[in-house]
């Protein structure tokens, strides 16, 4: 716990910094175009429609929505960044227009008429009536809009870590994959508490505004103000760790001395949402920084928000499955031998994308349709085969993706799979639903512990309609040909076995060992028999 702690700073500032970005650019937008459209009741509700239909949209798919559209449009034409803080603040702040606007027009047109008709009739002017007249007696409803707005916000905030921006995401995102509750509720606990803290100074400057007591009203804005100066400034200041793999490791070596042509000194990791990937990232980064390279780590991931960021020089480095490339990127079917997959993987990426692979890290993390051991022996389910005679009397779960994958199309086509039911579960909740008997199926992963540990069946698959997935470090073209990053990593390939991974897994998901995804990387590495990297040899000269 105090190592959460520990980590919990830099990324509630980050979080809060997002937040009130957002929040400040959602004012900027919506307080003027709600005075120039207030009085015109047919521009007034198109905005208000359309602000609407934003909202609608789920906020995990409006920040990955961002990431497309500021890829493909140069950044909206001025070069915003396509991941991290860009992405969020846009997508956090689309959701801020419609609370601060809608509030801001039924504000305005609250205001009584005989007051405004008494005004006009003292000879103001319609810029006067606006900033002396309907604005003061608005601004108690325009304050309970920003209000809204700051609470949704903040929540919001928390889905922005799959698009690479570190925020309090990183503790629920992965606590929750991880099943660290300890991780899970200080996450949360942090975002509530600084919504509760927003609220509260909000609703304070909404009351002293409705008793038209501006003086009142400076002192929630100057505890605003303290409070982004503690939360931005002192407070990442005292923090020592990070918790969610996001601290830097290493230094440089000493033989990086003046006068010397500079190698890679930094290295920027990424990791997916799911436990074996927070366990690799730790391998990466122990091996990284003990050969002096310090280390940066961007965790959660989506998995093809986490291809593009390599493709596009975000991150530099991170482990994929060769499987997932040759399906999802290169469109490609199964019906390869598993070495030749790996061969033209490894060349695909060099050749489009000028990004290379190190090669099989020595195991295989494929899909696989898993079932209860009393599920088999009831049915005699050996085979997919055998599961599709029974399938339309069987509910299927599977993770988010794979249902929208290729690869669920290729098996559901070569076998005739059609279940009575399918549902999409979170990976950590998967073996549970299946366990609890809510569904009979699932897509687990063949390096996953818990398929031991929960007895379950994996189905064989003769049609080989599920392509391999062998783990490889791909490499992004800043460090491609980085000889110290190769002499760091390279080791790995072919030492990390199945039965390792999958004990390593299992001692970060099983509640008796509950091991950080750190721990159980150092433990990988020991029984893996990988040597303490000496690449002092490899500096330029």
């Amino acid at each position: 716990m105090t190592e959460l702690l520990r980590g919990l700073p830099p990324l509630l500032a980050s979080h809060f910094a997002i937040a009130l970005v957002a929040l400040a650019t959602g004012i900027a937008i919506s307080l003027p175009l709600a005075l120039a459209i207030a009085r015109r009741p047919r521009a007034a509700a198109g905005v208000l429609a359309v602000a609407g239909v934003i909202q609608t949209v789920p906020g995990l798919a409006l920040l990955a929505l961002m990431v497309p559209v500021l890829a493909n449009t140069g950044g909206l034409g001025i070069g915003i960044p396509a991941f991290g803080f860009g992405p969020a603040v846009i997508a956090l702040t689309l959701y801020a227009i419609l609370p601060i606007a809608r509030n801001a027009i039924t504000g305005l047109h609250g205001v009584d008429a005989t007051i405004v008709e008494a005004a006009r009739g003292l000879g103001m002017t319609d810029r006067q009536i606006l900033l002396r007249v309907e604005l003061p007696l608005a601004a108690p409803v325009i304050a309970a809009g920003i209000r809204t707005a700051a609470v949704w916000t903040v929540g919001a905030a928390t889905l922005a870590t799959p698009v690479g921006q570190p925020c309090l995401g990183n503790y629920i995102f992965a606590g929750l994959q991880t099943r660290n509750w300890s991780m899970l509720l200080v996450g949360v606990a942090a975002a509530a508490a600084l919504s509760v803290a927003l609220d509260a100074l909000l609703g304070a400057a909404e009351r002293a505004l409705a008793g038209r007591d501006r003086r009142r009203a400076l002192y929630p804005a100057a505890a605003l103000a303290a409070l982004a100066v503690l939360v931005l400034g002192v407070l990442p200041q005292l923090a020592t760790g990070d918790g969610d793999g996001s601290r830097s490791g290493g230094g440089v070596p000493a033989a990086l001395r003046a006068g010397q042509r500079p190698a890679v000194t930094r290295v920027k990791l990424g990791a997916k949402t799911f436990t074996e990937q927070y366990v690799l990232v730790e391998v990466l980064r122990a091996r990284l920084a003990a050969a002096g390279i310090a280390v940066e780590v961007a965790s959660s991931l989506g998995s093809t928000v986490i291809f593009e960021a390599l493709r596009d020089g975000e991150i530099d480095a991170y482990v994929d499955y060769s499987g997932t490339v040759w399906t999802n990127y290169m469109r490609r079917e199964a019906g390869l031998p598993r070495w030749q997959i790996l061969a033209e993987v490894e060349a695909w990426l060099a050749r489009e994308h000028g990004m290379r692979s190190l090669g099989s890290l020595g195991f295989e993390n494929a899909y696989a349709l898993a079932i209860r051991r009393d599920t088999g022996a009831q049915l005699g389910l050996r085979t997919l085969d055998d599961l599709a005679r029974h399938a339309r009397t069987l509910a299927m779960g599977a993770d988010y993706e794979f249902f929208s994958r290729r690869e669920w199309a290729q098996v559901r086509g070569a076998y005739g799979l059609a279940f009575s039911r399918t549902a999409s579960y979170d990976p950590t909740l998967l073996y549970d639903a299946l366990t609890h008997r809510d569904v009979d199926v699932i897509s687990a992963f063949s390096s996953d512990g818990r398929i031991a540990a929960y007895d379950l069946v994996v189905l064989e698959d003769p049609a080989s309609a599920l392509p391999p997935y062998d783990a490889m470090i791909m490499l992004g073209k800043k460090i491609a040909d980085d000889a110290r990053v190769s002499c760091a990593l390279a080791p790995l390939r072919g030492a990390l076995t199945a039965p390792l991974i999958r004990q390593a897994n299992l001692m970060v998901d099983r509640e008796r060992d509950k091991a950080t995804p750190a721990a159980a990387a150092a433990w990988l590495l020991t029984e893996a028999r990988i040597a303490r990297p000496d690449c002092s040899g490899t500096l330029p000269p």
